[in-house]
C-alpha cells in the first residue's frame, strides 16, 4: 500500500505542475485585479479570450487531481491488517464450593492441595 500512496502522490504533484503551468500560460480575460492595480486593460495587447484547448486542459487537470486525491483517500483509508487484540489481566475466580454428594456409590478421588 506503501508504494500505491507513493505513486498517487507524484502523479498528484505532476498533475498540480502541469496545471500551474497551463494557467501561467492563458492570456489574462481583464478585469479582476490586474485591472484594479495596473489601471491597463488587456485588449491593448491583442487576444482577449483564451483558447478553448487551454480552458479544456485547465478543467481536465483540475479533475484529475480532485479523482487522484479520492483514489488516494479510498485507497489508503481502510486498513489491511487487523489490529491486535489488547491483552487483558486473567480475572481472579471465587473458589469453588462443594459439589452435592452424588448417589452413585463409586469412590471420588480429591486431589490434594498443596
Amino acid at each position: 500500500m506503501d508504494t500505491i500512496f507513493t505513486l498517487l502522490m507524484i502523479l498528484i504533484m505532476i498533475a498540480s505542475v502541469l496545471l500551474v503551468i497551463v494557467v501561467m500560460a492563458q492570456n489574462p480575460k481583464g478585469g479582476g485585479l490586474s485591472s484594479t492595480f495596473g489601471g491597463a486593460s488587456s485588449t491593448q495587447f491583442g487576444v482577449q479570450r483564451t483558447n478553448d484547448f487551454m480552458e479544456k486542459s485547465t478543467w481536465t487537470l483540475g479533475a484529475i487531481i480532485i479523482v487522484l486525491i479520492l483514489i488516494s483517500v479510498v485507497v489508503t483509508g481502510k486498513p489491511k491488517q487487523v489490529a491486535p487484540a489488547i491483552p487483558q489481566a486473567p480475572t481472579k475466580e471465587a473458589p469453588a464450593g462443594k459439589a452435592p454428594a452424588s448417589e452413585s456409590s463409586a469412590p471420588v478421588s480429591v486431589p490434594a492441595n498443596k
